[in-house]
């Protein structure tokens, strides 16, 4: 058996306890020592973190280009040319690359992290294409919502058509933008829609999410997206959750600044007994994802408490040291956890592998 290099050496330190407790005889133990041997380097994951900074690289690079002289005046006198044609060109690129990416995914399945670059290409061109259409259509509006809702149904379709899930949360980050946009060109006038400022409409919106992906009537087709679905929809919800809790149900800014951090407690005591709540219903009902995002916000919303509460009052050398305590204490009950789950799942392993 091949493991990582963390769990080999639990595993080893494991076994030498327990042979020197009495547990395990000499000859057993050292069974059991040449049972795993350490993994060698984990290429895929080399693979994955390379191709992600690369799309990443490439933006920078953009930027970086952007910002030259000798392109600035070349895009200068680009700048006249028709916003249909530039959407006609990123149309065409987005298909190529579709196409592309659809034949490597058949062809090279294997290569997984490359062919979805090619599909993230394709997405993001499509939104070029749809920004210059509208600048074609409607030059004048100062809504946009329209150009998000549209991309909904597109990239809903490309998602289902090319069984990608990274396509579908793109589907469902533009409908959530056209949710943003369209509210917030409603309310514009007092920045408040039907009461909530912008976090209390995504805390909805989210849950909203989280709803429909806990619907148990999926059909078959669309089943591979449920978990996308659910994972997009507790994101929305716990992110806005926790701005809601720095931010309460203020619409504008210098309101929230007029006021103590410590009225908006209800707010931030709301936040933590979601966390609460969601993290209990996932370890009730064995609901992995819940799980960590109620622990991971349950987290972040405690840290945030602290930062507000104790920023300005304690000598930042306490300060520091009561953080450092904390994370450390986090960081071994963690640890302990996931030596008890790791011995669960070796255990249960091992009695499948008898029966």
């Amino acid at each position: 058996m091949k493991i990582d290099g963390d769990k080999a050496t639990f595993l080893k330190e494991t076994i030498e306890r327990w042979e020197r407790e009495g547990l395990l005889s000499k000859d057993k133990a050292a069974e059991l020592q040449n049972s795993f041997s350490v993994k060698g380097f984990d290429w895929q994951k080399l693979a994955q973190y390379a191709i992600y900074i690369s799309l990443a690289c490439g933006v920078f690079a953009l930027g970086s280009l952007l910002l030259d002289k000798q392109l600035s005046r070349l895009l200068a006198s680009l700048y006249n040319t028709p916003n249909i044609v530039i959407a006609l060109i990123s149309l065409a690129l987005a298909s190529y690359f579709l196409w592309i990416g659809n034949k490597r995914r058949k062809n090279k399945a294997q290569q997984i992290f490359s062919n979805e670059a090619m599909l993230l290409a394709s997405v993001l061109l499509i939104a070029n294409a749809l920004a210059y259409f509208g600048k074609t259509v409607n030059k004048d509006s100062e809504n946009y919502a329209l150009l998000f809702l549209i991309a909904v149904p597109i990239y809903g379709f490309l998602g289902f058509y090319f069984r990608s899930k990274l396509i579908w949360c793109f589907a469902l980050f533009s409908l959530g933008a056209w949710f943003g946009t369209e509210t917030s060109y409603l309310s514009r006038a007092n920045f408040y829609f039907l009461g909530m400022n912008f976090p209390l409409r995504f805390v909805c919106f989210g849950a909203l999410l989280i709803a429909i992906a806990k619907f148990k009537k999926w059909s078959p087709p669309l089943q591979t997206f449920q978990k996308a679905t659910y994972f997009i929809g507790m994101f929305y919800g716990f992110s806005a959750l926790w701005l809601l809790s720095i931010f309460g149900n203020f619409g504008r800014i210098d309101d929230w600044y007029k006021v103590s951090q410590l009225s908006l407690y209800p707010w931030a005591l709301l936040s933590v007994v979601i966390c609460i709540i969601t993290g209990y219903l996932g370890f009730k009902f064995k609901d992995e994802m819940a799980r960590e995002f109620g622990a991971t916000f349950l987290i972040i919303n405690l840290y945030t408490r602290f930062f507000e509460y104790f920023w300005d009052s304690w000598h930042k050398a306490v300060f520091f040291s009561v953080l450092a305590l904390s994370f450390w204490l986090v960081g071994r009950k963690a640890e302990t956890i996931w030596n008890l789950e790791f011995l669960k799942a070796q255990s249960a392993k091992k009695n499948n592998d008898e029966f």
